[in-house]
């Protein structure tokens, strides 16, 4: 079964954060990436550019209309998020909790219960 484990933070959050110890945050993580990329269980890993740079796209008139966005009533956002494949729940909830920093902030993980047909290898 396919899981998203999310990430949330804000640049408050990530200017705190000293920047000497950027290079072995990211080390660790990378280190997380290659051992569940082995397993076949970490199908993608994607980090999402801060807040400022996302725009929101609706159709008005059949026409794209883009406006800068999102317009967030909290500080806190979707920062980085996971595709997993596992056998159950509990194998996905072992991998979140492996993450290198959820001893300090939790992932969020939803069970994926829709994939479109058009994912299908021979689509």
């Amino acid at each position: 079964m396919k899981y998203i484990a999310m990430i949330y933070g804000n640049q408050e959050k990530w200017n705190a954060f000293p920047a000497e110890e950027w290079p072995a945050a990211i080390a660790k993580v990378e280190a997380f990436n290659a051992k569940y990329r082995a397993t076949g269980e970490l199908l993608g890993a994607y980090g999402l550019a801060d807040a400022a740079a996302a725009r929101l796209v609706r159709r008005t008139d059949g026409a794209a209309v883009v406006t800068d966005g999102p317009y967030l009533e909290t500080k806190e956002y979707l920062a980085s998020f996971y595709l997993l494949d596992c056998e159950d729940q509990e194998r996905a909830q072992q991998i979140a909790a492996d993450f290198p920093f959820a001893d300090v902030d939790p992932l969020e993980l939803w069970p994926i219960l829709h994939e479109s047909p058009s994912n299908a290898p021979d689509a």
